[in-house]
This record gives structure tokens, C-alpha cells and sequence, in this order.
């Protein structure tokens, strides 16, 4: 059975993973490789489909492969996406995740709350989320990551 604490450590390792990334914006080639590390230890994307809507996307709004996450996460003259500005290169300091509901299974569960996000002049932006996680190899790995800014009327 998934517990918490495997998904309280997937999300520390995830929001780790994005501030480390952002502290290599201006090392391209450490960036990528980085980012790529990033995709392929917490995504699904190698062992079964992925549904990934990430934050601050209209035109290409769902992705659902590695070269399309590595487009919003760090963009660049290769991006996949033209809309995609580099989600990671805020850059972000501080991440911290509030869980407001779960689903826990054998293999799989699912989890949604706010997760809210630091930058170096100490703003803190509130997104929403859904996460799914698939157990694979012991391992949990996000199979379904929906992201968005809370509604303002």
C-alpha cells in the first residue's frame, strides 16, 4: 500500500528537483541535463502514459511526452512549445506542498491541495493541483500532474 510519507518524500524530491534546476538557468548545458535527470526519476513517461497539464500554458495546454515537460520546465531555442517561457527559470527558492486530499491504493494514488512557491524577492505565488503517482520498480513516479492558478471571478 502507497503511504503518506512516500508521497510527502516524491513531493520534497519534486520541489527540490525544480529549485535545483533554476539555479542552473545560465548553464545551459547543466540546466538540460539536470532537468532531464529531473523528468526521467519522478515521470512516468518511459513506462506508461502521462497526462500533464502544466501551470502557465494556453495554447498547448496538455503534453504528453518528455521533450514537451522539458519544453515548459526550461524552454529554450529547442523548445517544443513556443508558448513555454521556462517554468523553472523564475527562479524558484522555496517550494512547500499543503496536501488538502488523498487516494491511496496498492499502486496507485492521487493527491490535490495547493502547493505554493517562493521567489528571490520572496513572493509567493498559490497554485492548485492534482498529482497521480504510480508505483513502478518500488519507485513512485507522477503519471498525472494537472496544474492551475486558482479561479479569481
Amino acid at each position: 500500500m502507497i503511504c503518506k510519507k512516500q508521497i510527502n518524500q516524491t513531493q520534497n524530491q519534486w520541489a527540490q528537483g525544480i529549485i535545483a534546476i533554476g539555479k542552473l538557468k545560465n548553464e545551459r548545458n547543466a540546466c538540460e541535463q539536470k532537468a532531464k535527470e529531473f523528468i526521467d526519476s519522478l515521470y512516468a513517461f518511459d513506462h506508461v502514459p502521462v497526462l500533464f497539464k502544466p501551470t502557465r500554458c494556453e495554447t498547448k495546454q496538455f503534453r504528453f511526452d518528455k521533450n514537451e515537460a522539458l519544453s515548459y520546465f526550461i524552454a529554450g531555442k529547442n523548445r517544443t512549445c513556443q508558448e513555454d517561457q521556462g517554468f523553472t527559470s523564475q527562479p524558484w527558492i522555496k517550494i512547500r506542498f499543503e496536501n488538502t486530499g488523498w487516494i491511496l491504493e496498492e499502486n496507485r494514488a492521487i493527491t490535490m491541495g495547493n502547493y505554493y512557491f517562493t521567489d528571490i524577492h520572496n513572493q509567493e505565488v498559490k497554485v492548485e493541483y492534482t498529482l497521480g503517482y504510480k508505483l513502478i520498480e518500488n519507485q513512485l513516479k507522477i503519471d498525472l500532474h494537472h496544474s492551475s492558478f486558482p479561479f479569481k471571478a
